[in-house]
């Protein structure tokens, strides 16, 4: 007695899991996806604040530690040594160290010694 033997059936698209996007359907940025039926509404900018409300902050910008080392042209350990230290400030972020650029020259600029 044989088995009969299967036939080969079409493999349909895999179904989307929730909170993921279907692989026919690509992202649209700016554009909050909507249940089937109801219309797309564009996503309102952040950037928006009431008036009398103080501006943003400056950027900060941050260097890595091996950048402040080449800044400074010393090694990674002694950048490493100078943040735990305390006297150069840094922000953890993981678990990587990053230091502001005012940081970096606030340091510069005490550690200078005059020499007669």
């Amino acid at each position: 007695m044989t088995l009969q033997q299967r036939t080969a059936t079409p493999t349909l698209p895999r179904q989307a899991v929730y909170g993921q996007r279907p692989a026919h359907r690509p992202a649209m940025n700016g554009v909050r996806m909507a249940p089937s039926g109801m219309r797309q509404q564009p996503v309102a900018p952040m950037t928006q604040r009431p008036a009398g409300e103080r501006p943003a902050p400056r950027p900060v910008s941050f260097l890595t530690v091996a950048e402040v080392a080449a800044i400074m042209r010393v090694s990674k350990m002694t950048v490493y040594r100078l943040v735990h230290g305390g006297e150069m400030s840094a922000v953890r972020v993981g678990r990587s160290f990053r230091v502001p650029e005012t940081a970096v020259r606030e340091y510069l600029s005490e550690a200078r010694t005059d020499v007669a």
